[in-house]
């Protein structure tokens, strides 16, 4: 009730949305960053500052500009500057390595990257292998309420690196000061690339997803449609979702833009730190993974907590069990929202209904002007009917134009408009959707996809390994984790602490294999195809 099917949509880009809560909520605050309150005024004024630091470096509309940063007033400021210059932002995970690292922003084009001081050394050694110009270092401590001898209680103190600027090394805090935050022209423009954002997809390498500014837009504006009764200036929402994930890009950063609500930055998403937020600040809205739920109400902290602040739940990436959904509800008396979509639909497609129904297993109906369908998975033109598993296949103005520089790729997933998701689910018969299965292969653990394909290739890199494959097992925790199965070279010997090393120093943390299994020979099809399914099966079997 109240949600439209199709909606007329406000052709205003999230950095012109900025301006506008500006304008509307000058003295709310939109940052809260451990306390640190920065109001909507403040930060118009900072994004105007950056954006001019950004053209003094050389930065013009269309060029591209790496964004690699947690939680911090610093990856709002960073994106919205970027958008406002008509440039295309890049948004790459501070938890790679350099491998990964190199990858993305070579693949991307990108000509300057933002990123935390600690990392500043590790881009200078990639710098070679990119086409990076120029490298700015934020300071954790820049926006902290509290003096730096006060942080590293919280953090290592390593984390904290002092930083000489040079020709082509700045600092983030010297250019805002440095440069006017008057009002400027905002050359943000509907139609054109205003980011990019990166997914494995189904299978094999990292993709650069494009997306619009009217992509980002338009799918903001589903969203907020979604709750009406929630109104402009009067929310607050905990950023438990990574800005440089497309779930926390839309609804920590842009969705909270737009509606003028107030963002509690979480650089370090955990049950305790959300507990801490939830007795000082008073969120109205909380966001989150399966495991920070389940974190949640594993602590008897937060069962005692005043907890009739909260609205809501909004849930992504994994399935949330019925008992966490049912107990938090008992608990709070707020709903539980499982949204579902991807990087490639900026990323809601469907949430379930607010004030409606909830049903454990699905993830609600589609968001308004977004068509489902399911097809069958070996005949895409056959469409199957209520109840029977396919491929899910979506439309929508939320929908990308692309992969960057992959067209090949590109066709393979967009057709006539419509985006083929790899994903398997089927309609109930009240028009909900379930998630059958998942993109082929792909692990989910701790709300972060994993593509067993570039584990394997890491794992094929090392001397003493002939063969490997990874799979996702089932974890109470992290719902997946992350299992390898190793054959060792005839006459070599390897333990199970040197493969971890060694992923250790190849893989972001959270894609290190947790198990360890060496097998003599690992199950292949006629023509000498890994069978990574059959291992999954031999997996599941164990558990019976």
């Amino acid at each position: 009730p109240g949600v439209p099917k199709t909606l007329v949509y406000e052709k205003t880009t999230i950095s012109q949305a900025l301006a506008r809560s500006a304008n509307s909520y000058s003295n709310s605050t939109a940052l809260n960053y451990m306390g640190k309150l920065i109001t909507y005024f403040e930060l118009d004024r900072l994004v105007n500052s950056f954006a001019r630091a950004l053209q003094a470096l050389g930065i013009q509309p269309g060029d591209k500009v790496a964004v690699c940063l947690p939680n911090i007033p610093q990856v709002i400021i960073a994106n919205l500057a970027v958008f406002r210059i008509g440039a295309v932002t890049v948004q790459v995970n501070p938890l790679y390595t350099e491998r990964e690292l190199a990858y993305q922003i070579n693949d991307s084009d990108a000509r300057l990257v933002v990123t935390l001081t600690l990392l500043i050394p590790r881009m200078e050694k990639i710098k070679p292998q990119t086409k990076l110009e120029k490298i700015i270092g934020c300071h954790i401590n820049t926006f902290l309420p509290f003096p730096k001898k006060q942080l590293f209680p919280l953090v290592k103190k390593s984390m904290y690196r002092k930083v000489v600027p040079t020709e082509n090394v700045k600092v983030f805090k010297d250019l805002i000061a440095t440069y006017s935050s008057a009002p400027m022209e905002d050359l943000s423009q509907w139609d054109q690339l205003g980011a990019l954002l990166y997914t494995g997809g189904t299978t094999g390498v990292s993709k650069g997803v494009m997306l619009t500014h009217a992509n980002l837009s338009c799918n903001v504006q589903q969203f907020v449609a979604w709750f009406p009764d929630l109104k402009p200036g009067q929310e607050r929402l905990v950023g438990n979702f990574p800005v440089f994930h497309v779930a926390g890009f839309t609804a920590v950063q842009n969705m909270i833009t737009w509606q003028g609500w107030e963002d509690i930055l979480v650089p370090r998403p955990e049950p305790a730190i959300n507990i801490e937020i939830i007795k000082k600040y008073k969120p109205t809205f909380l966001p989150g993974v399966p495991t920070i739920f389940v974190g949640l109400l594993a602590d008897p902290g937060f069962r005692n907590l005043d907890l009739t602040s909260i609205k809501g739940f909004f849930s992504g990436a994994a399935p949330l069990a019925a008992d966490t959904i049912r107990d938090l509800e008992d608990l709070t008396g707020a709903m539980m929202c499982e949204v579902y979509g991807s990087t490639e639909t900026a990323p809601v497609a469907t949430v379930t209904p607010w004030g409606g129904t909830i049903k454990p297993g699905t993830v609600g109906v589609p968001v308004p002007d977004t068509d489902v369908k399911i097809v069958d998975t070996s005949d895409p033109d056959k469409e199957l009917p209520l109840g029977e598993p396919g491929e899910i296949v979506i439309k929508g103005p939320q929908i990308m134009q692309g992969y960057y520089k992959k067209p090949e790729e590109t066709e393979k997933v967009l057709k006539d408009g419509w985006f083929y998701s790899g994903d398997v689910g089927c309609f109930d018969e009240d028009g909900y959707l379930k998630i059958v299965d998942r993109k082929k292969d792909m692990i989910i653990a701790g709300g972060y996809n994993i593509y067993p394909v570039e584990l394997d290739g890491v794992l094929f890199d090392h001397p003493k390994i002939l063969e490997a494959a990874t799979i996702g097992v089932r974890d109470a925790y992290r719902g997946e984790t992350v299992k390898a199965f190793v054959v060792v070279k005839e006459g070599e010997t390897l333990t199970e602490q040197e493969v971890s090393d060694y992923c250790r120093e190849n893989l972001a943390a959270y894609k290190v294999p947790k198990i360890i299994e060496f097998i003599d020979e690992l199950p292949k099809s006629a023509v000498g195809k890994i069978l990574r399914r059959k291992l999954v099966e031999l997996e599941e079997a164990k558990t019976k």
